[in-house]
């Protein structure tokens, strides 16, 4: 597993940070996660997605909402889908300012900041 890139997003007091991955194996997404929430102890949410393609072409996916408000688990495994991420993980963990975004704002502060992570990664190349 590599970390490609690590942003930071801020939004009403709220701190969203954005780690994508590069799997060699769909197993490592576990290990991601696991390492976010260590990271981010005071985080309230880990939402995240792994998307990979095996060797004999059928795909894994695999999201986690992780009791967030609206579908940011699912927005985050569209980001790998569209930017075509075949063996990748997006994890973003939330630490909660204080101010509710509402379902629609939280979906949309996790899509923000994990294009983001993506933008980064593919600027470094």
């Amino acid at each position: 597993m590599q970390e490609l890139a690590a942003v930071k997003y801020e939004i009403s007091k709220s701190r969203f940070y954005a780690h994508l991955y590069l799997l060699e194996f769909p197993d490592e997404y576990a290990d991601a996660v696991a390492i976010h929430e260590k990271l981010y102890k005071k985080a309230a949410h880990h939402c995240s997605a792994m998307l990979f393609k095996m060797p004999d072409g059928r795909t894994s996916s695999e999201f986690k909402n992780d009791g967030e408000v609206g579908h940011p688990g699912r927005t985050l495994l569209n980001i790998l889908e569209v930017n075509g991420l075949n063996s990748h993980a997006l994890i973003v963990s939330r630490i909660f300012g204080g101010i509710k975004l509402g379902p629609s704002g939280v979906t949309r502060a996790f899509r923000d900041s994990g294009d983001m992570a993506v933008k980064l990664a593919q600027n470094k190349d």
